[in-house]
């Protein structure tokens, strides 16, 4: 199952540098909504080896001033503590199982 990432605990998390991926999201986003099941099924396939999970970015807003989000769905991948790539839109699994691979 796909993490819930809260400001009070992502830095901690990504500072861990543990491959981590996070998925700015909202609601109210039909793009958002669709690839919902993919970033679920990536959690439960990299369980234990990659930190992936969502950030709600109308309840949770940190992350989102500190990295310039103004789309989403958008994904950010982390290793060793630093934004090492990032995706803006809806997309495939294989796209974002490839950018999950490089960061393993």
């Amino acid at each position: 199952m796909a993490l819930t990432f809260k400001d009070e605990s992502v830095k901690e998390i990504i500072a861990s540098g543990k491959p981590v991926v996070i998925d700015f999201w909202a609601e109210w986003c039909g793009p958002c909504r669709m690839i919902s099941p993919i970033i679920e099924e990536l959690a439960a396939e990299y369980e234990g080896r990659v930190e992936i999970g969502k950030y709600n970015v109308d309840e949770e807003n940190d992350l989102t001033a500190e990295f310039g989000i103004r789309n989403i769905p958008t994904i950010l991948f982390f290793k060793n503590g630093g934004l090492v790539d990032k995706k803006v839109g809806a997309t495939q699994k294989s796209e974002l199982v490839a950018k999950i691979e490089a960061i393993l």
